[in-house]
């Protein structure tokens, strides 16, 4: 099989998407009824890559590597000699002689872009500064779970045009739903992005306009990591798009709140809204391992039979 990597939605067909959510669902109902009793990976290993640090990311793989009878290794700048300025394409290629996959958390897309261009093994884009698309396969998974599929439905994306939000347009294109983005004046989400999923995709300004009947809520930080200088700037910014539980009251009555966490409570969020039925964070958070245990045994074996 030819090495697939995965650095943005996009790079799975939307059929590959829909399995990669129903075998994500099913390895973790197998999880709960038999324990980590399915292990294909024993004596294979991923190198996890961390430039930008992380609870739920690290956690989850390096766990879905020990559930399937692997090995997780965590390099950080300091460990390796990425951190010491030796080009891209030769760690990935030392890499690729000694470990089955990787996944690498970094700032530059395109850094990541060119360090799969010279990998012979499975990367895994874990996040950079223009996608996140391990947290879209776990937010949909909890969707699907929660309401069926996501097909014909309408989410909200409230806040900055990130990495997030790029994501998120990438999956309204892949899995087929509409997506309101609402964000302020000189905060909107890449042009080219924008434009390539049409009119599937609408801006706002008014978040009390662009949740009114939707199906999921779904928001960020105002200050992604590396930005921490602008909070300030920022908050000014963003007042007025804290998602609270009166703004949720005007989507659909059985709709959804998803939040990728760390949450700063008082500022995107009101202070309690974690705590309303409607957010199902916990379970978002939770469903981190079981998709990105589809996605590794995606990129290894292929199609695997449930």
């Amino acid at each position: 099989m030819a090495t697939r990597h995965f650095l943005t939605l996009l790079d799975a067909s939307p059929d590959e998407l829909h399995y990669l959510i129903q075998r994500a669902i099913t390895i973790k109902n197998e999880l709960k009824t038999q324990g980590p009793s399915y292990a294909p990976f024993r004596n294979r290993t991923l190198a996890m890559i961390f430039e930008k640090s992380s609870t739920r990311t690290r956690v989850s793989f390096e766990t879905a590597m020990a559930h399937f009878g692997g090995h997780a290794l965590f390099l950080s700048p300091r460990d390796t000699q990425l951190g010491r300025g030796e080009p891209i394409g030769d760690t990935a290629r030392v890499l690729a002689e000694m470990v089955d996959i990787v996944m690498i958390r970094t700032f530059s897309h395109a850094g990541l872009e060119e360090y799969a261009a010279a990998s012979e093994v499975p990367v895994i884009n874990a996040l950079t500064d223009d996608y996140h698309p391990c947290q879209l396969l776990a937010d949909v998974m909890t969707w699907t779970e929660l309401r069926g599929t996501p097909r014909g439905k309408t989410a909200v994306w409230i806040g900055d045009g990130n990495n997030m939000c790029h994501s998120w347009i990438n999956a309204a294109r892949q899995f087929d739903f509409r997506l309101r983005i609402c964000c302020p004046e000189g905060f909107e989400p890449r042009r080219d992005i924008l434009e390539a999923a049409g009119d599937r995709v609408t801006l706002h300004r008014a978040p009390a306009e662009a949740v009114t009947d939707a199906d999921l809520v779904t928001t960020d930080v105002w200050a992604s990591m590396g930005q921490e200088e602008e909070q300030a700037k920022r908050e000014a910014a963003f007042a007025g798009l804290q998602v609270s539980e009166a703004l949720l009251d005007r989507a659909s009555p059985d709709a959804l709140f998803l939040h990728c966490l760390p949450a700063h409570r008082g500022e995107e969020i009101s202070e309690t809204l974690l705590d309303d039925p409607r957010a199902v964070v916990w379970q978002e958070a939770g469903n981190r391992l079981h998709a990105q245990k589809a996605l590794i045994e995606f990129l290894l074996l292929g199609r695997v039979e449930s």
